[in-house]
C-alpha cells in the first residue's frame, strides 16, 4: 500500500473502537510489544480483551499502513506516520476544530 501524501488524510472513521483504541496506546507508548499492549486495553476494558484479538488487530493494523513490525530480539509496533496524522485529525475532529472542508477525504 502506498503511503499518502502530506494532502491525503487518512481517516479513522471506519476503524472499530478496539482498532482506534490500540493506535491511542500506541501513541502513548511508543514502540511497544504486543503484551503490554494487551495489558493496557486489558485495563481498559471493563470485559477485558483477548491477547489473540490484540495480536489480530495489530495485523489489520499492519495491513492498512497505520503499524509497523519490527522484529529483532522481540517483535515491537510503532505507529506509521500515517497512522500519527489520523489520529492528529481525528483529536482535531473530536476538539471541534476540524477543517470541515477537506481534512477529512
Amino acid at each position: 500500500m502506498s503511503s499518502p501524501s502530506e494532502n491525503d488524510a487518512i481517516s479513522l472513521a471506519d476503524l472499530s473502537a478496539t482498532h482506534r483504541d490500540l493506535l491511542w496506546v500506541l501513541s502513548q507508548t511508543g514502540p511497544s510489544e504486543s503484551g503490554p499492549l494487551h495489558q493496557a486495553l486489558a485495563d481498559y476494558y471493563t470485559d477485558g480483551i483477548d491477547q489473540a484479538r490484540v495480536c489480530d488487530t495489530l495485523e489489520e493494523l499492519i495491513a492498512r499502513d497505520l503499524v509497523t513490525k519490527h522484529t529483532h530480539d522481540t517483535t515491537k509496533y510503532r505507529l506509521t506516520e500515517s497512522a500519527r496524522r489520523a489520529l492528529s485529525a481525528r483529536q482535531a475532529w473530536q476538539a471541534g476544530t476540524h477543517n470541515v472542508e477537506g481534512v477529512y477525504k
